[in-house]
């Protein structure tokens, strides 16, 4: 989980600040729980929507990047996410992390409040509150990234979660981490090309890393995904589902974009689903 030589990663400066906060400003739970109870949002079947023919993109509303800067400051989220579910995403993509990405949970709420498509909640969870939180507010799905939990808390998280009806996007980097994807149960296993002390992409590594993936989870190519050919080169080495950030939000046409890329990996996954 450390860097190398001991520097830590990105990953780890985040997950220290997500805990901070939760600790200096405790969430109010009786009152999500009662968010929860009488307003949330109905659930949607992210496993369903995941597993339906063709290429199913996960797109993303994304403000900020650490590796990128500013991509869309003043974006309206319920309009971008209208635009995606009505061309084609499997599910809505929504960073809710405030510091390094400016997020928020009022994005959240704006999106799934204008959308019926499944959406994740995109944040550094690394404590159980979180996932009812993300429940609170509409989302379907919560991301879990290997590198920042324990083997223990990568499957009391997920349990805890899937008990909420969330479904778990399980993140992961390495073999290492695949293995223990693997064996905390995941359903849905994303392969994060982009190395995360360095922040360079390398779309080699979710190639090399999808044979570890058993055909009972579903496998999501996430980071690196800026063209058609990229796109069709993750299809080829075998994944279905694939997670779009930057590109999408720095088109000047984000749906025609996001159909671009389904059209690219339909070309490739399809006829192999028909066999």
């Amino acid at each position: 989980m450390s860097a190398p030589q001991g520097m830590p990663s990105v990953l780890d400066a985040i997950c220290t600040r997500t805990r901070q906060r939760l600790e200096t400003a405790p969430p109010d739970m009786d009152a999500i729980a009662a968010t929860l109870a009488h307003e949330a949002p109905a659930l949607r079947d992210a496993m369903a929507s995941l597993r339906l023919p063709g290429a199913r993109i996960i797109a993303e509303v994304k403000r900020h990047s650490p590796s990128e800067g500013a991509l869309g400051a003043d974006v309206d989220p319920a309009a971008l996410a209208s635009t995606y579910a009505s061309h084609g995403a499997a599910a809505v993509s929504v960073l809710t992390e405030p510091e390094r990405f400016f997020g928020s949970l009022a994005d959240l709420d704006a999106v799934t409040a204008a959308i019926e498509t499944p959406v994740l909640c995109k944040d550094f969870m690394v404590d159980a509150r979180q996932f009812t939180i993300a429940r609170a507010h509409g989302a379907s799905l919560a991301l879990l990234i290997v590198a920042a939990l324990t083997d223990r808390e990568l499957r009391d998280f997920r349990e805890q979660a899937e008990a909420l009806g969330l479904a778990c996007l399980v993140e992961t980097h390495n073999a290492e981490e695949v293995h223990r994807a693997v064996a905390s149960g995941a359903r849905i296993i994303g392969v994060n090309s982009r190395n995360l002390h360095t922040l360079a992409i390398d779309l080699a590594v979710a190639e090399s890393l999808r044979p570890l993936i058993p055909d009972t989870a579903i496998a999501v190519a996430e980071s690196g995904i800026h063209t058609t050919s990229d796109m069709t080169r993750l299809a080829r080495a075998g994944y279905d589902a694939f997670l779009i950030g930057s590109s999408l939000m720095k088109s000047g046409d984000p749906g025609a974009q996001l159909q671009a890329f389904i059209a690219a990996g339909d070309a490739i996954i399809r006829p192999r689903q028909g066999h």
